[in-house]
């Protein structure tokens, strides 16, 4: 069995390996990765990333990787498409094909179809005097002195440098649409990032009889009890018409405690924060976060362009979104 000095020197000759084979592809990019990039902006349909073996299952994470940052894509088997699949391809497309050796046979097979085709064709290869290179509109040099593997047989350098020019030709794309993180989002609604930039405070507050309401002249006795029955650690102090006059929450009730006040002789108008933070239906939940954070408040009441009461929300109720 292999001590772990040797088994930890094998790992790290891998990762320096790897290392230099994406180091050198910087020094490699020029007017043809510019071409390439400008064929993938005036795509006017989907970028079809094809590729066998190895080659195929990175071609498959940067069809994802240019599907989630503005460039719609999909990946499409070569030896699917020999058997109907290329029926996929449509004259607004733009193919992007990777084999290291540049010969792989069925990606040969289809070549002469995406040529009569006119479609636009860019290589990621290993072999720039390869058939694939000579058919490509663009190719780009993705070789490698050595692979990782000590036989120098499994694709290993190669795919590490193919994945990363993938990766910087989507970047650079990317970033030459004005790609934002709104745009991000809409890709991703069920990320982290989506709920951030796509929830509203509407989708996540508490409305109707959930809402805890009083007016100016309740007595603080009934108002606690609003406060305890509605569970949002505050109420609303709203005039006949339900606007806005302040809330109450744990806090003030803390003060009015220290001030020995008499709970049934005291009316919420009088230990009520007026002025208080609110947000508005269609105010991101992301805001209504950074909007409690900054005052450290743990409920917010939520109100229409007339400071009519429309719902309210808490912290508890961010989490539950996914918004914290």
């Amino acid at each position: 069995m292999a001590d772990s000095d040797s088994l930890i020197a094998r790992g790290r000759r891998v990762l320096a390996t790897e290392s230099e084979a994406v180091a050198a592809l910087e020094h490699r990019l020029g007017e043809d990765f510019a071409a390439a990039c400008r064929l993938l902006l005036a795509c006017e349909g989907r970028v079809v990333v094809t590729g066998m073996g190895k080659s195929g299952h990175v071609g498959s994470k940067i069809a994802a990787t240019l599907a989630s940052t503005g460039s719609p894509s999909f990946f499409l088997h070569p030896g699917e498409a020999v058997h109907g699949d290329i029926g996929m391809i449509t004259a607004k497309d733009v193919v992007l094909a990777i084999s290291n050796s540049g010969e792989t046979d069925e990606l040969l097979t289809i070549l002469p179809v995406i040529k009569r085709l006119d479609v636009p064709l860019v290589a990621l290869t290993g072999n720039r005097s390869s058939t694939l290179a000579r058919y490509a509109s663009v190719a780009l040099d993705v070789s490698v002195p050595t692979e990782a593997c000590p036989l120098n047989l499994a694709p290993t350098a190669s795919t590490t440098a193919t994945l990363a020019m993938g990766d910087a030709l989507a970047v650079a794309v990317l970033e030459a649409r004005g790609f934002t993180e709104e745009d991000f989002a809409r890709s991703h609604p069920g990320g982290t990032l989506g709920r951030r930039l796509l929830l509203h405070v509407e989708e996540v507050m508490r409305t109707g009889e959930d809402l805890p309401a009083v007016g100016p002249d309740t007595p603080l006795s009934a108002g606690l009890l609003e406060m305890s029955r509605k569970g949002l650690g505050m109420t609303t102090v709203v005039d006949d018409r339900r606007r806005v006059l302040g809330v109450f929450t744990d806090g003030d009730l803390r003060r009015a405690l220290d001030g020995q006040i008499d709970l049934r002789a005291t009316r919420m108008g009088e230990v009520m924060t007026a002025k208080c933070k609110a947000a508005r239906p269609r105010m991101l939940a992301a805001e209504a976060v950074h909007l409690m954070e900054t005052h450290r408040i743990t409920a917010l009441p939520v109100v229409d362009e007339d400071g009519v009461l429309v719902g309210a929300l808490n912290v508890h109720d961010l989490l539950r979104a996914g918004v914290m």
